[in-house]
């Protein structure tokens, strides 16, 4: 039975941790490695299992103490360990020293791996919400065309990278080609900005609406809420609404929406408007200058 070593399928050096410090580190090796990011890599899928099982054992206290028990015992306290498992390594995957130099005499050409390509695609702020299927044109070093049929998938963040197997540059001697990343840059519209997980938006109100306040309702990115706004509200004001943003790491947790406010006065105003506005100058005390 192989024992692994969980401590390094999730990129940490050292078994002294807190499972906090274990959280995180499968949180971003569970991201780096997602099926949705690494489509066609059986390499990948093989690698999401061995980090969810090493996160099923290091994130509860009594496994992991037991789990370390076995390791020490195994290995010489730890310390053995990385060194052996990198000596193992070398041994499975590049063979020693003396067969390498055998290779060389004997003139074999290894077979080389094609380089990565890395590019960006544009999409939406609604298609990384949602997801989308995108078709991508590039050309290559000839000036012929060819275009892919991208998933973009839900919830993605602005900067992520999307993978696809084998589609970068051809490999020599046999290698296998190189893989072609996709930088995602979210767009904002007219209406919705991201920063981070959090929207921004404006609603725009009447001066009496703000002097008053009121209870309205705004558009989201997936539905409609209501909103209020109080009395004496200054233009450029921003309200939170929790939860009512992009979708995070964890897609069942959201950021927020950030509506600033915006005060509207009418460009022209009938009799009977003109004539309200006369009173209330003539009444009110207020002067924002003062």
């Amino acid at each position: 039975m192989v024992f692994k070593n969980y401590y390094k399928i999730l990129d940490l050096e050292t078994s002294r941790v807190s499972i906090d410090e274990v959280k995180q580190a499968y949180r971003q090796a569970a991201k780096k490695y997602h099926p949705d990011l690494n489509v066609g890599d059986t390499l990948a899928e093989e690698r999401i299992k061995d980090i969810n099982e090493a996160y099923k054992t290091l994130s509860v206290p009594a496994s992991k103490r037991k789990y370390d028990r076995i390791w020490n015992s195994k290995f010489e306290k730890g310390k053995k360990a990385f060194k052996d498992e990198k000596n193992v390594f070398f041994n499975m995957f590049l063979g020693n020293i003396e067969e390498k130099e055998t290779l060389k005499k004997e003139k074999i050409k290894n077979p080389i791996k094609g380089e990565n390509i890395e590019t960006e695609i544009r999409i939406k702020i609604n298609e990384g919400f949602y997801g989308a299927t995108k078709q991508i044109s590039l050309k290559d070093i000839d000036g012929s065309s060819k275009t892919f049929s991208v998933k973009i998938p839900e919830g993605i963040g602005d900067g992520e990278r999307i993978r696809l197997i084998g589609q970068g540059k051809q490999g020599k001697n046999g290698g296998k080609n190189g893989d072609l990343f996709l930088k995602v840059k979210i767009e904002d519209d007219k209406k919705f900005k991201l920063k981070g997980y959090d929207i921004y938006t404006e609603i725009p109100i009447t001066p009496w609406e703000a002097a008053l306040g009121i209870k309205t309702s705004i558009e989201t990115i997936d539905d409609e809420t209501n909103i209020y706004i109080p009395n004496g509200i200054q233009s450029g004001e921003k309200l939170v609404i929790s939860n009512k943003g992009y979708k995070g790491e964890n897609k069942d947790i959201r950021g927020n929406l950030i509506v600033k406010v915006k005060i509207v006065v009418p460009k022209e105003l009938t009799k009977d408007e003109k004539k309200f506005y006369k009173k209330l100058s003539e009444v009110s005390k207020f002067n924002p200058r003062k």
